[in-house]
C-alpha cells in the first residue's frame, strides 16, 4: 500500500459516527495532530506498513482503531486471546476499505492469555483459529497469522518442532489456498533462544515476517539477525520497544522517552515497523511525532538516563540466562516478564492468569536462601528478591 493511497482512502473514517464518538479534534487544523510520516516495505509481502504501528492487546473500543487510521496507521496487530480486540477491529472494518488496512492476527483460542496454539495442534486447530478470527473480525482474509510466542519454553528442539510443525504449514497451505490467510509470521519475546529460533525461521523458508522484542537494552546479535532477514526479503517487525515502560504515563519526560526509544529500533532501516499499544488519543499525540523522525544526540541522553534509572530493573525479554543457575527448575524469565505486565503494562488480570498457569512458579523461592540465580544475571538484578515479590503479587490464592 502506498502511502497516497493511505492518505486517500482514510476519507472513509468519516463514517466513525455510527461507532460512538466523532473523530478526534474535527475542529482542529489538521496539521496540528502528529500523524504517521513514514511507511515502509514488510519485506517480500508487498506490503507498506506505517512505521508505528498498532498494537491491539488492549483496545477500548472501535473508534480508537478509526483515530488511529486518521492518524495514518494502516498495521494492526491483534490476536483471538487479546479479549475483545479482534470484534472490535472488526467494527471498525465496517467503516474501512478492508484492502487499505493490514490485519496480523494469531494461531491462537480464545482463552486469556497465553493461548497460542501449542506443539501438537492438530492441522484443523489451525484452520479452526483462524476461522474464528475471520468472523470475529468480519472480513474474509487475514493479511498476516502469526504463530505466536516462540521461545516461551526452555526446550529449544521442542520449540523448533512448533516453528517448522508439519500441521501448522499444511494448515497455513490450505488457508492460503483459500485466500483466507496472505503471510505466514512469527513472533517471540523470549524468554528463551530468541536469537536462535528468529534465525531457524527466517532460515527455514516459510516466514515472510518476524516480529520479536527489540530495544535499546536488548541483545547486541539482534542487528545483524535483523539484517540477515532483510537480506532474504523477510519482513521484521519490532515489538517491547519500551524496554519494560517502567514511565510510561508518570512522568513529564514520558513523551520524549517514548520517541526516543521508538526512533532507536526505527534508526535501524532493516526493521519494517514497530508494534506498541495504543489505548488513548494521547498516546497517538504521544508516540507518533517518532514517524519519520531521526534518532539524535537527544534522544540518546534520553535512553541513557532511562537505563541509568532502571537498568538494574529491567529484566532484559528473551535473555533467560538466570534460568540455568535454579536448582528447582523455576521458570524466572516467564515469571518476571508477568510481573513486568501486571507493574508496567496494567495488565494485572492477564499476568495473574498466566502466573497460575505455569508448570513451576515462584513458591519454592520463598524460603530459598541461595542466591545463585541472582549471580546468573549478568546485568546484576536481585533476581531472587524479584522472584518473591512477583509471587506475592501474582498469585490467587491469599499470601500470609
Amino acid at each position: 500500500m502506498k502511502r497516497r493511497e493511505f492518505i486517500q482512502a482514510s476519507a472513509t473514517v468519516a463514517a466513525a459516527v455510527t461507532l460512538g464518538s466523532p473523530l478526534v479534534g474535527e475542529s482542529q487544523p489538521r496539521a496540528e495532530k502528529a500523524r504517521v510520516q513514514k511507511y515502509r516495505p514488510l519485506g517480500r509481502t508487498g506490503i507498506e506498513m506505517s512505521d508505528i504501528s498498532f498494537g491491539g492487546g488492549k483496545l477500548p473500543s472501535a473508534s480508537m482503531v478509526l483515530r488511529a487510521v486518521d492518524r495514518g496507521i494502516n498495521y494492526f496487530d491483534t490476536a483471538p486471546d487479546y479479549g475483545p480486540s479482534e470484534d472490535l477491529i472488526g467494527k471498525a472494518l465496517k467503516s474501512l476499505d478492508r484492502q487499505k488496512v493490514v490485519i496480523a492476527s494469531k494461531f491462537c483460542r480464545t482463552e486469556p492469555y497465553p493461548a497460542h496454539l501449542p506443539l501438537g495442534s492438530k492441522r484443523e486447530d489451525y484452520i479452526a483459529a483462524v476461522e474464528g478470527s475471520l468472523k470475529r473480525l468480519g472480513t474474509d482474509y487475514l493479511d498476516v497469522v502469526f504463530v505466536h510466542a516462540i521461545g516461551e519454553k526452555e526446550d529449544l528442539e521442542a520449540e523448533k518442532r512448533r516453528l517448522l510443525d508439519p500441521n501448522m504449514l499444511e494448515a497455513y497451505a490450505a488457508l492460503k489456498k483459500a485466500g483466507k490467510v496472505k503471510h505466514l509470521a512469527v513472533s517471540s519475546h523470549g524468554a528463551f533462544n530468541l536469537e536462535k529460533l528468529m534465525v531457524e525461521a527466517v532460515d527455514s523458508g516459510h516466514y515472510d515476517l518476524v516480529m520479536m522484542a527489540f530495544n535499546f537494552m536488548k541483545f547486541p546479535t539482534l542487528p545483524a539477525i535483523i539484517k540477515q532477514a532483510a537480506a532474504k526479503g523477510v519482513g521484521v517487525v519490532a515489538m517491547k520497544t519500551l524496554a519494560g515502560a517502567r514511565e510510561s504515563g508518570v512522568t513529564e519526560k514520558t513523551g520524549p522517552f517514548e520517541q526516543a526509544a521508538f526512533r532507536w529500533v526505527l534508526q535501524h532501516p532493516e526493521v519494517s515497523g514497530l508494534v506498541v499499544t495504543f489505548q488513548t488519543v494521547d498516546q497517538l499525540d504521544q508516540f507518533l511525532p517518532a514517524s519519520g523522525s531521526p534518532f539524535t544526540q537527544a534522544d540518546r541522553k534520553e535512553l541513557d538516563r532511562y537505563a541509568a534509572l532502571h537498568g538494574t530493573a529491567y529484566c532484559r525479554t528473551g535473555c533467560g540466562d538466570c534460568v540455568s543457575h535454579c536448582s528447582e527448575g523455576v521458570e524466572i524469565a516467564n515469571i518476571l516478564r508477568y510481573q513486568m505486565y501486571f507493574e508496567n503494562y496494567g495488565d494485572e488480570k492477564q499476568a495473574m492468569v498466566a502466573y497460575a498457569r505455569l508448570g513451576h512458579d515462584a513458591s519454592s523461592c520463598l524460603d530459598c536462601a541461595d542466591s545463585a540465580c541472582d549471580r546468573g544475571c549478568a546485568y546484576g538484578l536481585p533476581v531472587g528478591e524479584k522472584l518473591r515479590a512477583a509471587h506475592r503479587t501474582l498469585s490467587f490464592a491469599p499470601f500470609v
